[in-house]
């Protein structure tokens, strides 16, 4: 018997906020969370990209300092992130052996490891900190979470680059049906602006190079786009069964209906360029929510504001919903945020569920000529969604040719 999966607990640090009500409210403001580093290394390796959009608040001035010194920053947000989301459920009383954690990054801990092979290099191996493999490792994020709130049901990381936060809501889901837990707390995080890594995404052309400003420089769906911005935060969401939550009086915002993952097995940047994979997840996302095209009243795309990207999304769009997709509200939030990698999944989720909630879509910002071959509906103002029941989709896509989409409906 399926059972209703429901969301109880929201939680997010961002470029545009430092909860989820601070990320929202910047968001429907048609704020930008994109800036110019201030970074010394900026200047000392001469990069080519110079903005990023960086965590509004950091991390370790929220957390208490013998916490943040044992823990790489993409685990910071992720904790910060996840003790909203489980204070905003009203701290569930559930045995630990029934609360389990689903909690992603796309890349890691990259500043630990390339902070700890400066030190080696310079100071030699006795100076190499001894928590670096805890701290650099993919599933950090995750133990820190686990540890924290004492889940012991399970604790779990999946790396599929950009549809990774995505993909571990779903798995969340699927965990949740298959009685593993009654609580889960799910979501992702990322803080992977550094040298390396800007570096590289430049050298292969994703990234945009508007120095000059920022705030306009994602802007997804524009014929002018020329790559995504590095976005930096968490979220994370409360995830519970229906049964669980009633009997506990849990406010519910919305149910998670379903999710879908595929894969292109095309290439390891680019998209299958007609959406085969993409267009099957959204698919499989509405086939477990027991949904077609015709239910779904908003879409939070992918839409990193590449070139290629966009117009990929917007095929697989189009197998789906066929003409529909020029009325369908749509939001490309990464314009204001950039792009979270891991953790951008997670805070789309939270933006559609308030969505949901407060009955619009969000702003897409930055768009002043539309691509004539992304024919959607968008707007630089918040869009109304109407009293009628609601069903989302947010879709993540990430390197590898991994697909992931998520369904939420209104309660």
């Amino acid at each position: 018997m399926t059972k209703k999966i429901v969301i109880t607990g929201i939680g997010a640090t961002s470029p545009l906020g430092g909860t989820a009500r601070e990320s929202w409210e910047a968001l429907l403001a048609g704020d930008s969370g994109a800036r110019s580093l201030e970074h010394d290394w900026v200047a000392t390796y001469d990069l080519p990209v110079t903005f990023a959009a960086e965590a509004k608040v950091r991390p370790d001035t929220v957390l208490e300092r013998p916490v943040a010194k044992r823990l790489d920053p993409s685990s910071q947000l992720a904790l910060v992130a996840a003790k909203e989301a489980f204070a905003d459920a009203g701290s569930p009383d559930v045995p630990s052996e029934r609360l389990g954690v689903d909690f992603s990054t796309g890349i890691g801990g990259v500043w630990t490891l390339l902070d700890a092979w400066d030190t080696l290099r310079e100071k030699g191996p006795r100076r190499v900190m001894p928590m670096t493999v805890p701290m650099l490792m993919p599933n950090a994020p995750a133990a820190a979470v686990s540890m924290h709130f004492e889940a012991r049901a399970y604790a779990r990381t999946v790396a599929s680059a950009c549809a990774s936060s995505t993909e571990a809501i779903a798995n969340a889901y699927e965990h949740l049906q298959a009685g593993l837990a009654d609580v889960v707390i799910a979501g992702g995080s990322e803080s992977a602006i550094h040298p390396i890594t800007i570096a590289s995404f430049a050298s292969m052309q994703a990234l945009s190079r508007r120095n000059d400003d920022p705030a306009t420089a994602s802007r997804p769906y524009d014929v002018t786009r020329d790559g995504f911005v590095m976005g930096e935060g968490a979220a994370a969401l409360v995830l519970e069964t229906e049964e669980h939550a009633l009997a506990r009086g849990a406010r519910i915002y919305a149910e998670l209906a379903g999710g879908g993952v595929t894969a292109d097995s095309h290439h390891i940047t680019a998209p299958e360029p007609e959406g085969l994979g993409a267009s099957r997840a959204v698919q499989l996302a509405l086939d477990a929510a027991g949904a077609t095209a015709d239910d779904v009243t908003h879409i939070n795309a992918h839409a990193t504001s590449t070139p290629v990207g966009d117009v990929a999304e917007v095929r697989a769009m189009h197998r789906i919903f066929g003409e529909r997709i020029r009325e369908i509200p749509v939001s490309a939030t990464k314009a204001a945020h950039g792009h979270l990698l891991g953790g951008t999944g997670a805070l789309e989720a939270m933006f559609a569920t308030l969505a949901i909630v407060e009955r619009q879509a969000p702003p897409t910002i930055n768009v002043t000529e539309q691509d004539p071959d992304a024919p959607l509906r968008i707007s630089p103002e918040p869009m109304p969604l109407g009293d009628e029941p609601q069903l989302v989709i947010s879709n993540s896509f990430g390197f590898g040719g991994h697909n992931a989409v998520i369904a939420i409906r209104s309660v």
